[in-house]
């Protein structure tokens, strides 16, 4: 024990350094965990949780009744699952061509238009791409010369789960690629000269070795990715569901506010919430399990 707080002390600093992140996540995502006792009562604020009578399961067998929960669940099914097929791959593709170009100039530059995006709020992007696709927009404008009336994507329930990935894609596809990107630095360039000796061009350099150099990073993040995949966007989708409807654009996370903050139905959302949560736990503890099967690198 002695010999342990030896070496803690000599790295004292460092432990300095995670104070403020261990402060963070006790505050803002330990502490409220407790918060979830609310999922067995009939919780009324009024009364608090000590004065909120209790009531089991109830909650969690209406999750299984309850219409508007059950279709929230299919669409968030549904986005997470295009997310994960095409958003995912889409920082990994464009970190792979960014990388082959020749010119370091040129890489710098995409590289910063590609980063912007992720630094503007949903609210901006949103109403920039109301203001290109929507029906006053500069394409539907476009279309109606050309004798194409009525186009309006943001508006169209039919196609906005697609929207929402594509809106999620340039978002976010830049700053995804910052991890690739330290990824294949790490890749020793005596396997690129190998290769190169070996008469490989650039396509099978890509193939053969940038691509299974950073396939332990892929298998981390692909695991963290569906540990998230529940997750599918609060902002984005509670701005948009006006022009939608709640039967496209209802999700958990936005029924959960719905119901439960502005509605009053504490103890199902609540319900709604953790359940979440304990499906997102079993699937990145099954992922990770999965990754490391097949030879990758797990979280843990």
């Amino acid at each position: 024990m002695a010999t342990r707080l030896q070496r803690a002390a000599k790295v004292r600093t460092m432990y300095v350094f995670i104070v403020p992140g261990l402060l963070f996540f006790t505050v803002f995502a330990y502490l409220p965990l407790l918060g979830n006792i609310v999922a067995f009562q009939d919780y009324r604020p009024f009364k608090g949780i000590t004065g909120s009578r209790f009531v089991g399961l109830d909650n969690f067998a209406r999750i299984l009744t309850d219409p508007e929960l059950l279709q929230a669940l299919g669409n968030t099914l549904v986005i997470a699952l295009l997310l994960l097929v095409f958003a995912f791959p889409a920082p990994i593709i464009l970190a792979l061509l960014i990388n082959s170009l020749v010119s370091s100039r040129v890489k710098r530059f995409i590289q910063s238009v590609v980063h912007l995006p992720h630094f503007l709020s949903w609210v901006i992007v949103i109403s920039m791409w109301q203001k290109i696709f929507g029906g006053s927009g500069a394409l539907t404008h476009v279309l109606a010369d050309v004798g194409v009336h009525g186009f309006n994507l943001m508006s169209n329930p039919e196609t906005f789960k697609f929207l929402v990935v594509a809106q999620s894609i340039w978002k976010n596809v830049g700053w995804g690629t910052i991890i690739y990107f330290a990824a294949i630095a790490g890749i020793p360039q005596e396997l690129h000269e190998a290769a190169a000796i070996d008469g490989a061009g650039g396509w099978r350099r890509m193939w053969h070795v940038t691509l299974p150099g950073i396939m332990p990073v892929v298998s981390l993040l692909l695991v963290l990715e569906i540990g998230g995949i529940l997750n599918v966007g609060f902002e984005q989708l509670l701005l948009q569901q006006p022009a939608v409807g709640k039967d496209a654009a209802q999700v958990l996370d936005t029924f959960v506010y719905h119901r439960g903050i502005l509605g009053g139905d504490w103890g199902l959302s609540t319900a709604a919430g953790l359940l979440k949560g304990i499906v997102a736990t079993v699937l990145i503890i099954a992922a990770n399990r999965f990754a490391k099967r097949v030879g990758g690198s797990g979280v843990f």
